[in-house]
């Protein structure tokens, strides 16, 4: 990442240190020690909940507009600080590992661009008639629009005489304990999809043709077959639906969206041959009836997702079996 017209940006990030477990925890801790709750918490909420020291620091390195919030901490990580932990694999938006909160707002590091996020100061965040913050977002009303353009310029400005792009603030994925600095533990959401059986499962029929040979026309699908769940099948379990979730809380009282959105897309896939026993899986407290349609799942989704009216269609899928 080159210096351009010595223009720089603050980044703001919520670190976290765990603390170390003491010896006796280790071993075991007190006999008299609850194990188990009917929550479906127990002992392992409390590692769910690590403690530690939080602080927020500050770093102001040179950068351009068109550069990413992945590529600055790179920068922070390869020049300037070492210890600043954070998660990313392929850095094109596919694997959905690097995944944070940015400004408040669940996203990717590597899809978000520094013009679209830096913000001066002092400024108001953008905020639609609905109650979320649309940065960088096209779905934003006109009012909001307005504002992204009157940041962009503003942006635009320090690029081309130089100074400061703004300021970006960074924590960890909400909905999920911190395991150190930007790096989020998403197990809890990984576990309840794995729950779900996330993978096709077919009658295990070798359908064969009036010869008796093999049929290998017999798993082909209609394109409209295929647009049921071929959407679906681009999630990349990145998590950001869920930290914008405000009902999933770690997996314990809501199974979440993203799970959800896995069983969707076996149910709707006309292959598989357990539609109903996935159904009847989801079909729980802590499953749809958890959702509370509030649909903040939609407004982020890196791999363009409605999540929300996916969300609404599996209810009612489930509803009206």
């Amino acid at each position: 990442m080159a210096e351009a017209n010595n223009t720089t940006v603050t980044l703001q990030v919520h670190r976290f240190t765990p603390r170390a477990e003491r010896a006796e925890r280790a071993r075991g801790g007190s006999p008299f020690a609850r194990k188990s709750s009917p929550f479906g918490g127990g002992s392992d909420s409390a590692a769910r909940r690590p403690r530690g020291k939080q602080w927020v620091q500050e770093y102001t390195i040179p950068a351009r507009p068109e550069d990413t919030v992945l590529d600055c901490l790179m920068t922070i990580k390869r020049t300037v600080d070492p210890t600043l932990a954070f998660r990313y694999s392929c850095g094109h938006g596919m694997c959905g590992s690097d995944a944070v909160s940015i400004n408040g707002t669940p996203t990717l590091l590597c899809t978000a661009a520094i013009r679209d996020w830096a913000k001066q100061p002092g400024a108001l965040p953008q905020v639609d008639d609905e109650g979320f913050r649309h940065i960088g977002d096209e779905t934003a009303d006109d009012n909001t629009n307005a504002e992204a353009e009157a940041s962009a310029d503003s942006t635009d400005d320090a690029a081309a005489h130089g100074g400061s792009l703004g300021v970006i603030e960074l924590a960890p994925l909400p909905g999920f304990p911190p395991q150190r600095d930007l790096i989020a533990d998403i197990d809890p959401m990984l576990n309840q999809i794995r729950k779900l059986t996330p993978y096709l499962e077919a009658d295990g029929v070798l359908a064969t043709t009036s010869e008796g040979k093999v049929d290998v026309f017999e798993y082909l699908q209609h394109p409209d077959q295929l647009a049921k769940y071929e959407m679906l099948s681009n999630c990349i379990a990145c998590g950001v639906c869920e930290g914008s979730c405000p009902v999933f809380a770690g997996g314990d009282a809501f199974i979440g969206p993203a799970a959800l959105i896995w069983s969707s897309r076996f149910i709707n896939d006309s292959r598989d041959a357990k539609a109903m026993d996935r159904m009847d899986a989801i079909d729980t407290a802590d499953g749809v009836a958890a959702c509370q349609s509030v649909r903040a799942c939609s407004r982020h989704c890196p791999r363009g997702i409605d999540v929300g009216e996916e969300m609404w269609q599996i209810v009612a899928k489930v509803r009206e079996r």
